[in-house]
């Protein structure tokens, strides 16, 4: 059996894929490479495939599959064919695909390109050692090659363990990169390179050139680490008589030492699922991912996902390593966190509030609480899990509302505002004192603070009027931290929170007053 050739047609619509392999958690690099395929499909009116490569029977599990989806979903990147979209090319799966490989590697085996290997593991390290000692490089001495069809029938029937290698010709391999041009390999650097196990299992290189062709895809965006399979994938191509379709090999993605990003980064989470429980927002990521190989080619750096569509083009990639930035991305969330309405930020802060024990919906008490929260849930009731005090959507929000712009990342929602909803607060006398203060009047400073609070009524507790209540006392100090201080302290049990006012406005006055008296008790 001979394959005809594919030829692509100019008006042949672009398909481009991300196959991850379900071995592991979905990375932050293959989100990365996920995007710009994502980009490149939907800018030129393209499809985006997703193929799982699942040839690895011991490492790959279903949890990472649904791992990758959940991924992708979050990430807002849809895509038009997958093992859960099924189009006319499938199946999506690798081990799904055991027929189409087999008819391809006994075309391969007829036509004298492939042949069984019978060499040992412990020959094939002796000679590998061998050629490093020469300074040669440990390429397979192609022992094996004269091995008849017949007689490799007869060992294989023997029980005789082998693999299946490409005959490798001696060539230059020459392919154009369309971000960095012509790029050459010597097939003499590596040559016969194993293509299956066996006849039923081939391995990632061969898999991945039928894949490509039998799906029809047009162009594949990888990257750089997958520079080096690239020769071998052109070789097994060729042997087949198809034609590869255009390569793209995305920069490296970088720490902020310019080292290669690894998943054991200290510094740098390494699954997309980290991202998402850590309260980063899809938009943030991806307007972040963008930036990490690709510039707008101005100063621009906010961009929601169809800007980028409209914008990208692989004219603007970039070949130098891209640095991640941590401190950028941050950056990033907190600025589409200032840009969310109070009841979507709140609705997105609830989860959190959930997860931290610091709450539950009166509504979820018998049930497993869903993760999913829209707007029927602003009429709902929440309760301290700690003080048993219930607590309105609304009274939520005016809380999440006052660190709305501090906040970087929505997991950081549970420690800020945590003093909300507990009945006593703990936290160490010594935090009450501020610097300038003597510790004999520390009672008396408390004491005015509840004397001034108290003579307020309940309809002029608003931060306006909290303020020009206070602060003119504040001021005849000559240190109004005096009393700015230990006012929010007591109010929030931390060294670091909103200010005073915000605080005792959204308390309301009983608690505000109870704060401060438990303050007083302290001292005591």
């Amino acid at each position: 059996m001979k394959v005809k050739a594919k030829k692509l047609n100019k008006g042949q619509p672009v398909r481009v894929r991300m196959a991850p392999s379900p071995t592991g958690p979905f990375h932050i690099g293959s989100a990365r490479t996920a995007f710009f395929n994502y980009l490149f499909a939907r800018k030129n009116h393209g499809q985006f495939i997703v193929r799982i490569e699942d040839t690895d029977k011991e490492r790959s599990k279903p949890e990472w599959e649904e791992n990758i989806k959940e991924s992708l979903a979050f990430l807002g990147l849809d895509y038009d064919e997958g093992p859960d979209k099924e189009g006319p090319f499938g199946p999506y799966r690798q081990s799904q695909r055991t027929v189409i490989y087999r008819k391809y590697l006994e075309n391969l085996l007829a036509s004298g390109h492939a042949y069984y290997c019978f060499c040992s593991a412990q020959d094939l390290e002796a000679y590998k050692q061998e050629r490093i000692s020469r300074g040669k490089p440990a390429i397979y001495s192609g022992q094996c090659r004269g091995v008849s069809d017949k007689e490799a029938q007869e060992r294989i029937r023997a029980g005789q363990s082998c693999v299946i290698r490409l005959k490798t010709p001696a060539k230059q391999v020459v392919f154009d990169d369309l971000l960095r041009g012509k790029i050459k390999y010597n097939s003499a650097d590596f040559g016969d390179t194993v293509i299956a196990k066996d006849i039923e299992t081939p391995l990632y290189n061969l898999a991945c050139v039928i894949d490509d062709f039998e799906m029809q895809i047009t162009d594949v965006i990888r990257g750089e680490e997958h520079i080096s399979n690239t020769p071998r994938q052109v070789l097994i191509a060729q042997a087949l008589g198809i034609e590869p379709p255009s390569y793209l090999h995305l920069p490296l993605i970088l720490n902020q030492q310019r080292a290669k990003l690894s998943k054991r980064d200290p510094n740098i989470a390494a699954k997309v699922s980290d991202y998402k429980e850590n309260g980063y927002l899809p938009e943030a990521l991806i307007n972040f991912l963008a930036f990490l190989g690709w510039n707008p080619g101005d100063d621009r750096e906010i961009f929601s996902k169809e800007e980028l569509i409209n914008e990208f083009s692989i004219e603007r990639l970039q070949k130098a390593g891209a640095v991640f930035n941590v401190q950028k991305l941050d950056w990033l969330n907190g600025y589409y966190i200032r840009k969310m309405s109070i009841r979507d930020l709140t609705n997105k802060c609830i989860p959190f509030l959930i997860k931290a024990d610091l709450v539950t919906p009166l509504w979820g008490r018998s049930q497993a609480v869903p993760l999913v929260y829209d707007s029927d849930f602003t009429i709902l009731e929440y309760e301290s899990n700690s003080s048993k005090e219930r607590f309105s959507f609304g009274q939520i929000s005016n809380i999440v509302a006052l660190y709305q712009e501090r906040l970087k990342r929505l997991g950081e929602i549970p420690e800020l505002v945590d003093s909300f909803f507990v009945k006593d607060l703990d936290y160490p006398k010594e935090l009450l004192k501020w610097r300038q203060s003597e510790w004999q009047e520390m009672p008396a400073i408390l004491g005015q603070l509840i004397q001034l609070l108290q003579a307020l009524k309940p309809e002029d507790w608003t931060e306006e009027r909290l303020e020009q209540a206070i602060m003119p006392q504040a001021e005849q100090t000559g240190d109004r931290g005096k009393l700015l201080w230990p006012l929010r302290v007591a109010l929030s049990g931390k060294q670091a929170s909103a200010g005073p006012f915000e605080i005792a406005a959204v308390l309301g006055p009983e608690k505000t007053i109870l704060r401060l008296k438990q303050a007083q008790t302290k001292l005591l």
